[in-house]
């Protein structure tokens, strides 16, 4: 009984340096704050910009819930997902562009079609590929973008360390088979208001 309680606690404590970090707390999941080019200043706002702006659109009509993804980097929002019609799309960018402290709004809303299991399938592998060649690319830094593919257009949403790794995201984007366009909403860590010492 000793030694499988030995073995077990051995176990727990090897297998426990095998967690990814990340970071949790009273405002979501997210990249971790130490590979974050931003202050933790600035995480908080966009965090609390993003978490406003969800639960105003969710006011809206809970249906945008799970059809409309929203990410917000240095005041910047930007919106995919899918709706039912133009109306929808141009209500949504209003309520992102009335949420305080917004500086710019990117709509990559596009309007619903009926379901093609084959399209989605594509598109999930095309995000899958991609986001495997980045976390294998030592010379990017894959924890800081999202990445959304629509009829195998693929949007990149993030911030580049340097313009070197921002050239490599969209080179990997480009090189995957049957992508037929790639939409990049890249900022580099230069370009941000306020940066990390």
């Amino acid at each position: 009984m000793k030694n499988k309680f030995f073995i077990i606690l051995l176990l727990s404590t090897i297998l426990s340096g095998c967690v990814g970090v990340s970071s949790t707390g009273i405002f979501g999941t997210g990249v971790s704050v130490a590979f974050d080019p931003r202050t933790v200043g600035t995480q908080v706002d966009d965090s609390i910009m993003q978490k406003n702006l969800s639960a105003r659109i969710l006011l809206l009509d809970k249906k945008y819930l799970l059809s409309v993804k929203k990410k917000v980097i240095d005041g910047r929002i930007f919106l995919t997902g899918k709706v039912d019609n133009p109306e929808e799309k141009l209500k949504l960018t209003k309520l992102a562009w009335e949420t305080k402290g917004a500086r710019s709004v990117r709509n990559d809303i596009k309007i619903k079609e009926d379901f093609n299991f084959q399209q989605s399938a594509k598109d999930i592998l095309i995000t899958s590929q991609l986001k495997t060649a980045m976390v294998f690319n030592k010379n990017i830094k894959a924890t800081n973008y999202q990445i959304d593919t629509y009829k195998k257009k693929i949007y990149i949403y993030g911030i580049a360390l340097s313009t070197e790794e921002k050239k490599l995201v969209l080179s990997e984007a480009e090189e995957i088979l049957d992508v037929e366009g790639v939409v990049a909403s890249i900022i580099l860590v230069d370009d941000l208001r306020i940066q990390k010492d």
